[in-house]
């Protein structure tokens, strides 16, 4: 599926055509500017790109995050099912976060709102530097 925050986070930061990047070259502006990214779900069956048609989800190991990421300051969540595991995020003691989702599917916030959002909740951390 199509991740929808590219375009979001290269407005962010400047880069408006983030989202037309190769894959790689969009870690990379990631990176650069001190976000991760890491999926919830290990695995799930999913017909289409809807969150409701989520079925069987089996979670990452969120709690190994302490080892893979030392530097981490915060978790975000992108929207309610990745938010769905708040419980277990936040009891790995980082501040955390819910986000609007960047999906279209998400229409009760427009463009300019999420970007408010997101810009209110990156720039605490340096993100948007």
């Amino acid at each position: 599926p199509r991740n929808h925050f590219w375009p979001l986070l290269g407005v962010l930061w400047g880069e408006p055509g983030l989202h037309q990047r190769p894959y790689a070259d969009k870690l990379a502006a990631a990176r650069e500017h001190g976000l991760g990214l890491w999926d919830v779900y290990a695995e799930c069956r999913r017909e289409g790109s809807l969150d409701s048609a989520i079925r069987e989800p089996r979670l990452n190991d969120l709690a190994s995050l302490r080892d893979r990421a030392p530097g981490l300051r915060a978790l975000a969540h992108n929207g309610a099912e990745s938010a769905k595991t708040m419980r277990i995020t936040g009891a790995l003691g980082w501040p955390v976060l819910k986000l609007p989702s960047t999906s279209p599917a998400h229409a009760s916030w427009s463009l300019d709102q999420k970007l408010a959002a997101w810009r209110d909740a990156l720039a605490p951390f340096g993100l948007l530097d």
